[in-house]
């Protein structure tokens, strides 16, 4: 997803990028809401539902703005204080317990993250600064996702998700409209079709196991975002960054290792 809106920036502001990728996400998941005759939107947490959309819509847009700032290596890897903030959140105010082997994948995943960024080297400028802030609020996205599952399933979650984030976004971007040619349209319906299967997996991902769980996983995207900003936009990672990604890789191994040793139906 984040390789596609990067490519579709080159051409649309972040405001019709941002309409363009829920409206269509929603127009993907309409053949299940006619499905369910509407049944989709059954939820005793509309006001949940509704805060999680408003401050959905500013973390997207400082993310969006960030990926066109800043490689996407160097994005994906800032974003990882998202893991830390959330375990931190769940211990908080969803009362999680935080096991040894998980600290332990989490805290090994921290340390690849920072083998690719060399804290002291990194200049703070303001495509930083956006993922910094766009990372904080996302956070507090995950807690109330993870709140909302225990009443919502993960389709009803994302389809007020996009319904609000459709609503909110074309009021902003209606001032700010910049028609697409048909090469960037692509760009962002495959956007959309990417964000909106990310969104569903982990909306359920969230609704089947404790979050500290969850979030050792998401360093793998690391890997990835290196990957594509190679061959896509041509960031070429250093021996840094091959480093810390074996390192992030371990850390994803230790924690499914253990939970498949004790068995968990999680893991199958």
């Amino acid at each position: 997803m984040g390789a596609f809106v990067k490519l579709a920036q080159e051409e649309i502001n972040v405001y019709t990028l941002g309409f363009l990728r829920f409206g269509l996400g929603l127009i993907i998941i309409s053949p299940y809401i006619f499905y369910t005759n509407f049944h989709v939107f059954k939820s005793k947490n509309l006001k949940l539902n509704f805060l999680r959309s408003s401050l959905n819509c500013p973390a997207m847009y400082l993310g969006f703005s960030a990926v066109a700032l800043v490689p996407l290596e160097k994005f994906t890897a800032i974003y990882f204080i998202v893991p830390l903030l959330v375990t931190i959140l769940a211990i908080i105010f969803l009362k999680e317990k935080i096991y040894f082997f998980r600290t332990s994948a989490l805290i090994i995943g921290l340390i690849g993250m920072l083998i690719m960024l060399r804290p002291g080297i990194i200049n703070v400028d303001i495509g930083i600064q956006m993922v910094i802030l766009s990372a904080l609020i996302w956070s507090i996205c995950i807690i109330l996702t993870k709140t909302l599952s225990k009443d919502d399933s993960s389709i009803t979650i994302l389809t007020y998700q996009y319904c609000f984030m459709t609503f909110f976004t074309f009021i902003i971007g209606y001032f700010f409209w910049q028609t697409p040619s048909i090469k960037t349209f692509i760009y962002v319906f495959s956007s959309a079709i990417c964000g909106t299967i990310f969104h569903i997996l982990l909306n359920h991902a969230y609704k089947l196991v404790d979050l500290t769980l969850t979030q050792p996983f998401s360093f793998l995207s690391l890997v990835w975002g290196s990957l594509y900003g190679y061959f896509l936009f041509g960031d070429d990672p250093d021996l840094f960054t091959w480093i810390g990604g074996i390192v992030v890789f371990s850390s994803v191994m230790i924690i499914t290792y253990r939970e498949s040793y004790l068995k968990k139906d999680i893991i199958r």
